[in-house]
């Protein structure tokens, strides 16, 4: 009998293999690993559990018991990956992206996203597309026009404009500023 563990702070490829590697050295037997859940072969019993849940700990990872703290961990995730991980542009809208995925009210959920967390899930949005606009300012690779594009502004001042909302400095200031002052993504 299968059972899915929920995982929280899993924001990135090399998660899943820290995840992977934690559950091979239990020797925990998994179906799959994905960002924020991991389906297991059978189910997992007390002992085994605690084991988990420490060296997950140590990892920076939780276990997450409850329906809501699951719910908002997905939230999360899918963000994550559609602004971090995904290649193509982030033409997305998130009322039909987050309903298709979780299968629950759009409103339900930044509802309960925002009596748990301390911002709105909107402004989760905006603080994860800034963290990413900040990756791609400092690799230079892209015109901010181009990053405008990438990250479905509707123009470049637009993204500006929220960037200095948010950062408190323009993306040019941003550039040549020493400490670059990047977030990790699950402290955001």
């Amino acid at each position: 009998m299968n059972e899915t563990i929920h995982i929280k702070n899993m924001v990135c490829p090399r998660c899943i293999s820290a995840v992977s590697n934690i559950m091979e050295q239990l020797e925990i037997p998994y179906v799959s690993i994905k960002l924020g859940e991991a389906k297991l072969v059978s189910s997992l019993n007390v002992q085994t559990k605690n084991s988990l849940s420490k060296a997950l700990q140590n990892s920076g990872f939780s276990l997450i018991d409850d329906r809501k703290s699951q719910l908002i961990e997905q939230m999360k995730n899918l963000v994550v990956d559609k602004i971090h991980h995904s290649s193509g542009d982030l033409d997305v809208k998130w009322v039909d992206y987050i309903g298709e995925k979780i299968h629950l009210d759009y409103k339900y959920l930044c509802s309960l996203f925002s009596s748990v967390e301390s911002i709105t899930f909107e402004q989760y949005i905006i603080n994860q597309k800034i963290e990413r606009i900040k990756e791609l300012i400092i690799y230079d690779e892209l015109t901010l026009g181009e990053i405008a594009f990438k990250l479905n502004y509707s123009s470049v001042a637009h993204l500006s404009n929220q960037f200095k909302k948010v950062t408190g400095m323009t993306s040019s200031q941003f550039k040549k500023a020493i400490d670059k002052n990047r977030k990790f993504l699950d402290k955001i």
